[in-house]
């Protein structure tokens, strides 16, 4: 029995070491992270994005076309580490609607690093959603965020497509953005894709469930069931696809480190995905 507990307790440390350096954690930073409540009074209030780009206008962008995810660009001292390259991927290909960034767009939040996005995400062309992780508020700088960026948890109309976008930054979603969620799910028009920071599933026993709370991801798992077609996640530095209730949850590796993005392609019959290194 004891020989078991040490096992399990040592399987948990080495479990905790290699997800905090999957996500290139600052653990200083993590102390200076703010609450979901006081970013979940924010929601739906917006600096970045303009109308246009969270309600497309007229027919959207009807039954065919593609969009760009990626995940944890770490961005630092006003470095991107090739993130406007991204703008040739775009260039050549005309059906990209829009970039989705999972979180960790910077590396502690800085107003530097948010700007160096903006002004990166700006020259694509395309709208480009942005998406809250844990190191975006770290060092207590969501306020930062909040004045630059705006809402970390809000929903985005395509005619065709809905997208919300949520805040998992903290490694769980609370009960109001979950009900927010099943709000948001029974009005939604067209396919439903659900982007946010946090891994709902993963392909190791060393790799630690990124949600603090399973009942969440029970109840997120079974909101999403037969009305979602894909959810999207970063923060593990790893790709991990899986597929459940009909939904397939895809977490996409770094950026910073290995520069690849997922591509996303909808027709009419479906989706597919490539994973492509830039």
């Amino acid at each position: 029995m004891v020989a078991n507990l040490r096992k399990y307790l040592l399987l948990f440390l080495v479990g905790s070491v290699v997800s905090l350096n999957g996500c290139n954690n600052d653990l200083f930073g993590l102390f200076g992270s703010n609450d979901l409540n006081v970013r979940w009074r924010a929601h739906n209030t917006f600096k970045f994005l303009t109308p246009e780009e969270r309600n497309i206008p007229g027919a959207g962008w009807g039954d065919e076309y593609s969009f760009i995810v990626l995940s944890d660009t770490h961005i630092e001292d006003g470095n991107t580490f090739g993130l406007d390259k991204l703008k040739n991927v775009i260039d050549s290909n005309s059906d990209v609607k829009f970039v989705a960034i999972n979180g960790d767009i910077t590396q502690n939040g800085k107003r530097k690093d948010i700007k160096a996005f903006m002004e990166t995400a700006r020259s694509w062309g395309v709208p480009c959603y942005p998406v809250a992780g844990n190191h975006d508020i770290y060092f207590g700088n969501w306020p930062e965020w909040e004045a630059l960026i705006g809402s970390t948890c809000y929903r985005v109309n395509g005619g065709s497509a809905t997208l919300l976008i949520m805040d998992s930054a903290n490694a769980y979603f609370g009960a109001k953005q979950l009900d927010w969620l099943e709000n948001e799910l029974k009005k939604a028009k067209g396919r439903v894709f659900v982007f946010t920071h946090a891994n709902l599933f993963v392909d190791s026993p060393v790799t630690l469930q990124q949600f603090t709370d399973v009942r969440e991801r029970a109840r997120v798992t079974s909101l999403l069931k037969g009305r979602c077609d894909a959810m999207f996640t970063g923060h593990v530095h790893e790709r991990i696809v899986r597929e459940a209730g009909g939904v397939q949850y895809i977490t996409t590796e770094d950026f910073r480190s290995q520069d690849v993005y997922c591509h996303v392609r909808v027709t009419q019959k479906g989706i597919r995905w490539e994973f492509k290194k830039l």
